[in-house]
């Protein structure tokens, strides 16, 4: 696709995606269908089904030669990065959907030949979108973003479920104790795609996270590197975008500074699970 085609597609995706925003704010106000997938915490609805099949309908009608990697089984199974695909979670956040009625998005990223081209992250109840097209800046609405800045771990606000650093859980919790002992301060919001919109947009400075599937952080990954951050997998080695992964995602400096301290813990005999 050359670039005239790339902003039209931006055009196409930011007017699907605000409609899209529209359905979820609107059904709110009726009962859910609620289900739970893989455990108790791990929910679906009606609305995750609705949204994400009206966007591969769009997606099909407009680019019937892309593929797509969807979370709730309408898109495609792509064994490859070939060509161009679609990462599409219709709600990041399904359980703050239901149980807060905030902190959810719906999170679009476009590659080519294994590249972000676009990316798209509405965060719906702020009307938010976090969005760029590859090497024209990343944007928050119509404002900007900044290049990320070099923060030290001492100053810095740090994205760290703490499911993650429990007994007997992917990564030993002894792993991050000095990062956090160390940081400004921890959150976590339960979304990804904020997640790492937020990491993009400096109103944190690190995410991290043991497992991720690639709709969870495929358009993310996008805008962080737009911004000139860093992700990679918890142990620095580089980002699979079709499978279940782990991500550390910062500025360069802080996030050489995490991923050499795991480095170390891990060498010293702590155990860093990455997911089956």
């Amino acid at each position: 696709m050359n670039q005239k085609e790339w902003l039209v597609l931006e055009k196409r995706v930011t007017g699907w995606i605000k409609e899209a925003g529209e359905r979820l704010k609107q059904s709110l106000s009726a009962p859910l269908e609620v289900s739970c997938k893989s455990a108790h915490n791990d929910l679906v609805t009606n609305m995750d089904k609705e949204i994400e099949k009206f966007l591969v309908g769009k997606i099909k009608e407009y680019y019937p030669g892309h593929k797509i990697v969807s979370e709730e089984g309408f898109g495609d199974a792509p064994d490859s990065t070939d060509g161009i695909l679609w990462y599409l979670d219709p709600i990041d956040g399904t359980i703050n959907f239901v149980m807060q009625q905030r902190f959810f998005a719906i999170s679009i990223g476009v590659y080519e030949n294994g590249s972000g081209r676009a990316a798209f992250i509405y965060d719906v109840m702020v009307d938010e979108l976090f969005h760029c097209l590859a090497g024209n800046g990343a944007y928050r609405n119509d404002v900007r973003l900044a290049p990320l800045k070099k923060v030290e771990v001492e100053d810095a606000l740090i994205d760290l479920s703490a499911t993650w650093i429990k007994p007997n859980r992917r990564i030993d919790q002894d792993v991050l104790t000095e990062i956090v002992r160390r940081c400004s301060g921890t959150r976590a919001y339960g979304s990804a795609s904020i997640e790492l919109a937020y990491v993009a947009a400096g109103l944190i400075d690190a995410y991290f996270t043991m497992r991720l599937s690639p709709w969870d952080f495929g358009a993310g990954l996008i805008l962080i590197h737009e911004v000139g951050g860093v992700a990679t997998r918890a142990d620095g080695t580089a980002i699979d975008t079709l499978s279940r992964t782990s991500i550390l995602a910062a500025g360069p400096a802080l996030h050489e500074e995490i991923a050499q301290h795991i480095g170390r813990q891990v060498a010293a005999g702590k155990y860093l699970n990455e997911p089956d």
